[in-house]
Order: C-alpha cells, then sequence, then structure tokens
C-alpha cells in the first residue's frame, strides 16, 4: 500500500471474496466501503465490522449506482482503488440448453454492472491517480463446457481490463485483472453440485477433476486473492497495468467430459 490513507470501494463486498479483500484492505490502513445486494450481509457486516461503510444496492441496475456514489462522496470524499468483484457463476448447461433469462442476467451482474461502475468510477481514479482491479476468472483463458455466458463476460472483462489500461494510463491509473481458479467456498460448491447433475454423476468425481486441473491440484483460498489485490494496489506494483494475472496453481486445461 501506498503511504497515504487509500479510499477504497468494493462491489459485492459483504461476503465471500469480496469481504476478504474489504478485511485485508482494512488490516493495511485503508478507508474501505463496500456495496452489496444483500441487507442481510450488510446488516452482519455492520455488526461485526462497522468501520467498513457499505451501501445496499443492485449494481446491475443502473438507477442504482448513483447512490453507491452518493455515500461514497459522503463518507470518504472521493475514491484511490475500484475493485470489480460483483459477479455470479451463472447457468450450468450446454449452450443450446441455456435460457435466454438465465443469459441475460449472467451478462447483466458480471459485465454490465461493471460498466455502469467504472464509468462512474473513472473520474475519481483519474484524479487520485488510481488503481482499479477486475475480477475474472482463469475460465477467461482457457474456456470451460457449460458455462458459457459466465466465460463470455468474464474473457470480456480481461478484454475491458487491456482496453481501459490503455485509456487510463496516461493519466497515471492502473488497470488489471485477476484470473482466480477454483476458490474454496460455497460458490463452487454450488458450481460443483449443478455441474454433476447436468452430466449425472457424482459431486466426488466432478470436485476430483477441477482440483486436478491445476499442477499443484489445489483450490486456491480467498485470502490468495486478497494478498495479490493489496500488492497490486501498493507502489511495488507501480508498473504493472492491462495484465491479466492467473491465481490458480497453473491450470493445465479444464475439463472437457462432453
Amino acid at each position: 500500500m501506498s503511504k497515504k490513507i487509500p479510499r477504497v470501494l468494493i462491489t459485492a463486498g459483504a461476503s465471500g471474496i469480496g469481504l476478504v479483500i474489504a478485511k485485508a484492505f482494512l488490516a493495511a490502513g485503508a478507508q474501505v466501503h463496500i456495496c452489496d445486494i444483500s441487507s442481510e450481509a450488510i446488516t452482519k457486516l455492520a455488526l461485526e465490522i462497522p468501520a467498513i461503510t457499505s451501501t445496499l444496492a443492485d449494481i446491475s441496475d443502473i438507477d442504482q449506482v448513483d447512490q453507491v456514489f452518493e455515500d461514497l462522496n459522503r463518507l470518504h470524499g472521493t475514491l484511490d482503488v475500484l475493485i470489480n468483484n460483483v459477479g455470479v457463476s451463472g447457468p450450468t448447461a450446454l449452450v443450446e440448453n441455456i435460457d435466454s433469462a438465465d443469459w441475460d442476467q449472467t451478462i447483466n451482474i458480471n459485465l454490465n454492472s461493471i460498466f455502469y461502475i467504472t464509468r462512474k468510477a473513472v473520474p475519481l481514479l483519474k484524479e487520485s491517480k488510481g488503481v482499479m482491479i477486475n475480477m475474472a476468472s482463469n475460465a477467461a483463458l482457457f474456456g470451460c463446457p457449460l458455462r458459457s455466458p459466465y466465460v463470455a463476460s468474464k474473457w470480456a472483462i480481461i478484454g475491458l481490463t487491456k482496453t481501459w489500461a490503455m485509456e487510463m494510463g496516461p493519466f497515471g491509473v492502473r488497470v488489471n485483472a485477476i484470473c482466480p481458479g477454483s476458490v474454496h467456498g460455497p460458490r463452487i460448491d454450488s458450481v460443483i453440485i449443478k455441474e454433476a447433475k447436468e452430466r449425472n454423476v457424482s459431486t466426488e468425481s466432478i470436485r476430483d477433476v477441477y482440483q486436478r486441473q491445476n499442477s499443484m491440484r489445489v483450490f486456491i483460498e480467498a485470502e490468495d486473492i486478497a494478498q495479490t489485490v493489496i500488492f497490486l494496489c501498493s507502489d511495488s506494483a507501480k508498473h504493472i497495468s492491462g495484465q491479466a494475472i492467473p491465481i490458480d496453481g497453473h491450470t493445465e486445461g479444464l475439463s472437457n467430459w462432453l
């Protein structure tokens, strides 16, 4: 982290990976504001860690994004770091079996919301010569069967990361993407259950395949992602921009059981 006290905005920051990142920034001395769609998660966070401020908002709804920045301005004044963390796993099915509403919902949450937040954040980041981190996926590097809308959104995030790094670099703003592999937690457990059902095999067999997809035969911890985020936002990474950085134990290739 730099010597000044950075002001950080994290989307989907009240639980999961977003919350782990928020705690890491707080421990590093940052002022942290999160937004999240879950009133239950925000209420719990406010009770447990009142130093982290929050806005209840569905940022896939463009009309709710303004409230996030109104709260950010009122509570913290400006912005130094944006963490675009919001995302859902989407449906698990062959492309011909994916409902168009499920496709639209995944793209809206995973991709449109990042656009809505970023376009409001960029003037603030230019002013502070700040940093943006976009949460992509190693599925955006290899593709992933049965996950078309998720993969489409994550590939797009890498393209936007490189484009925004070009646009904002002259203003001193750095933009990078992180591409996690399978991360321990409820989300990957849900994905495994859905894929096992789709393929009519056991969850144990799917979990084993996921774990064998990387050279280190591991699932990633959310803390690994958080510490990489902290590094990328520090002065030690002052010349790193436009990169898509895997945190995945070296993926050898994603499973194709079709």
